[in-house]
């Protein structure tokens, strides 16, 4: 059935239907990948995979300077600069140091405490399938402008890979990037979009306490870290999050804390180790000050000195509104309008914003949950898993992408 697109194509009139063999393909790709899960900058086994099989369609991928990741033009004749502006289309390929969960999966990661947890192999397994698909249509003389393949290293390792990347000159040319992130919350054959930021700013954060310890039967003589520790853990998120405006969403969650070895001991160390995430680009500029002066006063209250290592991580993703609109009409050109639905920002964070600091574009969250299953297995979960019918649909969102895609005009 031919479906009605906002632009007024028909589904049926853009190239780029995946077939039936190519998505088979692309399974065995997806799950061949998903058994071998490299984490970020380790990715060789899973970029010569992907370079063996873009070579073989004929294309000439780069491997990035970093060693891991590749970049790869479409429509553009080696030596030359295009005409209008690329269309870069971005997939992040490492996995996660988790153990992979699943019972009875065939699939299953083979590597110990390695798992491809957040989807990254399907994003890598459909701008691979995108690229396949369009280098078969410029060689008919079908591919209307020029498209760019990124995949990059070390999305989970912060600041992210896209920096490197950046750095590597893949952004050169491109006047548009576009990605998905894959979202378990969402139906298979469904994407979620909206416009301005989809996701928050993510920072890390450690805290390190010293002061004299001694005896639990005196502590008065002693700085008492782990009392230290707990008022702040307790109360500098409390005062972080009455410093600013709370639409902004500046949150610190605390994902470890360590003191002490014995019980009748008072020690002399103590750390707390966690995230400082944001979903407001300005307050998030103001974050490290903000935070700094936070764990300052609760440690001097308690007489504890602190050394504060404040990682700067990635801003949020803000979806350029001609770059999402382009991603709706693309799924509306394919899967019909009611095949888009809104979604909300989240406090995940993703170095694909990176890439928008430079360029416009804009990530979408592609559905993953097979239809009537009610057991959401989120991201970052060892049980996390992927209905592989979603591989069709980012591949023939791509496509149409990029057949629709009018930012050079």
């Amino acid at each position: 059935m031919s479906l009605e697109s906002e632009s007024g194509l028909a589904g049926d009139a853009l190239p780029g239907v995946l077939s039936e063999s190519l998505h088979a393909e692309l399974v065995a790709f997806r799950r061949d990948l998903h058994m071998h899960p490299e984490l970020g900058n380790q990715e060789f086994r899973t970029t010569a995979a992907i370079k063996e099989r873009l070579e073989k369609a004929g294309l000439r991928p780069r491997v990035l300077a970093t060693g891991t990741g590749l970049v790869c033009d479409i429509g553009v004749k080696e030596g030359e600069r295009p005409d209008v502006p690329v269309l870069a289309l971005r997939a992040d390929i490492d996995a996660l140091p988790i153990p992979d969960m699943k019972a009875d999966c065939p699939y299953r990661s083979t590597v110990p405490d390695r798992a491809h947890a957040c989807g990254h192999d399907m994003h890598t397994t459909i701008v691979l399938g995108t690229g396949l698909v369009l280098a078969d249509l410029h060689e008919k003389g079908l591919l209307t402008r020029p498209v760019r393949l990124i995949f990059q290293p070390a999305e989970e390792v912060l600041p992210g890979g896209a920096l490197g990347a950046i750095e590597d000159g893949v952004l050169s040319g491109v006047g548009r990037i576009l990605a998905v992130h894959c979202d378990p919350r969402v139906d298979a054959g469904r994407v979620g979009l909206r416009h301005g930021p989809i996701t928050s700013a993510c920072d890390r954060l450690e805290v390190l306490l010293d002061g004299p310890g001694g005896h639990t039967a005196r502590p008065h003589l002693t700085t008492d870290l782990v009392t230290a520790a707990a008022r702040v853990a307790v109360d500098v998120p409390a005062l972080i999050a009455r410093r600013v405006d709370t639409r902004v969403g500046l949150a610190l969650t605390w994902g470890r804390i360590e003191s002490g070895h014995a019980p009748n001991v008072v020690p002399q160390h103590a750390e707390l180790a966690g995230t400082v995430r944001c979903l407001d680009l300005e307050a998030w500029r103001q974050a490290p000050d903000i935070v700094h002066a936070a764990i300052d006063e609760v440690a001097t209250m308690h007489r504890a000195k602190s050394e504060i290592n404040y990682v700067r991580g990635v801003p949020p993703v803000v979806n350029d509104k001609g770059s999402a609109d382009l991603l709706r009409r693309a799924m509306a050109a394919r899967r019909g309008r009611d095949s888009v639905e809104s979604t909300e920002q989240s406090l995940g964070g993703e170095d694909f914003s990176w890439y928008l600091e430079h360029v416009p574009g804009a990530m979408a969250r592609l559905g993953v949950r097979r239809p009537g299953e009610r057991t959401v297995r989120d991201l970052h979960q060892g049980d996390f898993d992927a209905d592989e019918h979603a591989i069709t649909v980012g591949v023939e969102m791509f496509t149409a992408a990029a057949f629709l895609d009018d930012s050079d005009d």
